[in-house]
């Protein structure tokens, strides 16, 4: 059957994705949006969009029977289910070929089969795929420490605890089922033995409807934080130095797909050690977020190929050969080093460069940008926080984490916190370089380290004094006159003219600065600094050197009080204070104010109680995970300004702690 239009039921960036193949294979496209998603860029690219009502995702990509709805209504053939959301919900899947439409998937027997991780574990089994052990979290004692308990239903990190202390069990399993429920609309959960240490290896398979099944190749994804991916490569370093493992790992993945009649595009994902020996964790019977590693070591389009099985058409006669090496990382709007905190709001700018295409496999070594966001897309509190994700390919491993890193140092990413800097550290780190990465990554190196800024405290002050200067030269032009130097002549030297700026990791910065009738700058604290030009979104500086005077180029964007500064030695993010504060705006020593905006969903402690360093004292559910909100010092709880089910946005005073005073010694 041939297929015309193709509904997407999901959003942002894989709904963009699939829309391009769609556009270049000339068939037609219907999105799906939520009222959070109005705006959003896959909403506008498509020739149809249809609304669903609501938010969050129980009230709209959740809902099974309105997607069905909407593409009937629109006039769509075909549903392709992205990834999350009901890409793996066999009943969603059933529906869509009860009601005449083509399912962009795998057979509903197939995803029933994997939908189930206790079962598919002892399918596996049988079918000579190497597992771990099953634990029925019922049965779980201090034996069987650590476990992890994981999502029946889905995967991407929702629903997933580690427990090494028995009694923190029941609490945890009670809190991986409520994510599970709310990602996944099923709260099944399950344990297995916890490997503190491993490699996570997955194969990507694809079969049509004619007996035929390629293992495409491996991906490589251990680098994970919260058990959700972070850097995705092809083809792995450690499969790479061992002799065998490939062909042991297709050959498992091929015997995974074919024991369930498997059609299309899915992922078998295994746990390695260094030796080589892996097991199977589970398969995932759709598309994977870090597909697009595996389409620029091949040159295949997955998504092409999905449609094609889909209409029933087989596979080429001949698979490609792997070629180059490509690297993949998720841009999150979130911050490493505070537990990892999604971010929400504006993007006001949003800019890759060498990028060589969008949505795109490349045919030469270059930047390949996969994004759900523009410049002036707004992220919210619904949906997972990932902007982009952000993938190089090269000949080789070592070119491709150089062309990536250096690509995401010289981005321009203004508006929210990111996981930038952690990125291009990452990669550029000796153990990583060295193929060296395990799911133990963040632990085993210092996190602290790896999340710190890229730009040196030295640079970001330079970074700052180029931020005054263009402020200097903005606030003249706006002036009549124009002039960049002071007017009027004075007998004695003026004051400094004085700006202040607040950076979020190095706190208050002040400017002052004097010009001179000329034009020249003075700037205390940078003796030898000279002022080439300042324009209000570009200051050069002759930077002193040991050798001499080095010219240095800054590009400066404003959106109200936030000042980016992005120039070769890092990109520098900071908020002009202005020269007054208001009273009414400080907030009580000891308030504990939210990190983000979010759903009240319990309460761990009562206004008057006496409350511990590190106590929860309620926790917070945002981008569909849960987060706790802990009493910053040992003392009373003297307010408590929220209930449950309540929303908050960021910045929120939820409760105040009066410390307790310590006792003289």
């Amino acid at each position: 059957m041939a297929i015309t239009n193709v509904l997407v039921a999901n959003r942002g960036e894989i709904a963009r994705r699939v829309f391009a193949t769609c556009r270049r294979m000339g068939i037609g496209t219907t999105a799906v949006y939520s009222d959070a998603d109005a705006a959003a860029p896959h909403v506008s690219e498509a020739d149809a969009a249809i609304r669903l009502p609501g938010n969050t995702p129980a009230e709209t990509y959740l809902r099974g029977e309105l997607i069905i709805e909407a593409a009937l209504a629109a006039g769509a053939d075909a549903i392709h289910p992205g990834y999350g959301f009901l890409s793996e919900n066999a009943e969603f899947a059933r529906s869509v070929l009860d009601s005449g439409l083509v399912w962009i998937g795998p057979p509903v027997a197939a995803i029933e089969q994997m939908g189930s991780k206790v079962e598919s574990k002892k399918m596996m089994d049988a079918a000579g795929v190497p597992v771990l052990a099953e634990l029925d979290p019922a049965e779980v004692t201090e034996a069987h420490l650590p476990v992890l308990i994981k999502a029946s239903a889905g995967g991407g990190g929702r629903g997933m605890r580690v427990v090494r202390e028995l009694g923190d069990l029941q609490d945890q399993i009670a809190a991986a089922q409520r994510e599970a429920e709310s990602a996944f609309g099923d709260p099944t959960v399950f344990c297995e033995r916890y490997l503190e240490t491993g490699r996570h290896i997955e194969v990507q398979v694809m079969s049509d409807t004619f007996g035929k099944t390629w293992a495409v190749g491996e991906r490589e994804c251990s680098i994970q934080r919260r058990h959700q991916k972070v850097v995705e490569e092809a083809p792995s370093p450690l499969v790479e130095k061992i002799d065998g493992m490939r062909d042991r790992l297709f050959e498992a993945a091929r015997l995974a797909a074919e024991a369930i009649g498997y059609e299309g595009a899915g992922t078998v994902e295994f746990l390695a050690d260094e030796k080589g020996d892996f097991f199977f964790l589970e398969m995932n019977t759709r598309l994977q977020v870090e597909h697009p590693v595996t389409e620029q070591t091949t040159g295949l389009d997955l998504v092409r190929l999905q449609l094609q099985v889909a209409s029933g058409l087989p596979l080429p006669a001949t698979q490609p050969a792997q070629r180059g090496h490509s690297i993949e990382v998720r841009l999150y709007a979130e911050d490493p080093a505070h537990d990892w905190q999604p971010q929400s709001g504006p993007v006001h700018k949003i800019e890759i460069p060498f990028s060589a295409g969008e949505f795109t496999v490349l045919e030469q070594p270059g930047v390949r940008l996969d994004t759900g966001v523009v410049d002036g897309s707004v992220v919210g509190v619904h949906y997972d926080p990932m902007l982009a994700k952000v993938i190089s390919y090269a000949e080789t491993r070592a070119e491709a984490a150089h062309l990536l890193a250096t690509a995401l140092q010289r981005s321009k990413l203004h508006g929210l916190v990111t996981n930038r800097d952690l990125l291009v550290r990452v990669l550029r780190h000796p153990a990583f370089l060295a193929g060296d990465t395990d799911t133990a990554f963040f632990a085993t190196h210092d996190l602290t380290v790896l999340s710190a800024p890229l730009v040196s405290e030295a640079d970001e002050a330079l970074s700052i004094v180029a931020a005054a200067l263009a402020d200097s030269a903005a606030n003249h032009a706006a002036n009549r006159f124009g002039r960049l130097a002071p007017s009027g002549w004075r007998n004695l030297a003026s004051e400094p003219q004085r700006k202040s700026y607040e950076s979020r990791t190095s706190g208050t910065h002040e400017v002052r600065y004097r010009f001179d009738r000329s034009g020249a700058v003075t700037v205390e604290g940078h003796d030898g600094l000279e002022l080439i030009s300042a324009k209000p979104d570009r200051v050069v500086l002759a930077v002193p050197g040991e050798r001499g005077p080095v010219r240095r180029q800054f590009e400066i964007a404003r959106y109200d009080d936030l000042v980016a500064v992005d120039s070769p030695l890092g990109p520098v993010a900071v908020r002009r204070l202005p020269r007054f504060t208001d009273p009414s705006e400080q907030v009580a020593a000891g308030s504990l104010l939210a990190p983000m905006p979010g759903s009240v969903i319990r309460l761990g402690a009562a206004e008057g109680d006496q409350v511990t360093q590190g106590q929860p004292i309620l926790w917070l559910e945002a981008m569909k995970m849960e987060h706790t909100i802990v009493a910053p010092a040992t003392g009373v709880l003297s307010a408590l300004n929220v209930t449950v089910g309540q929303q908050v946005e960021v910045g929120t005073v939820l409760a105040v702690v009066e410390e307790e005073e310590q006792e003289p010694s």
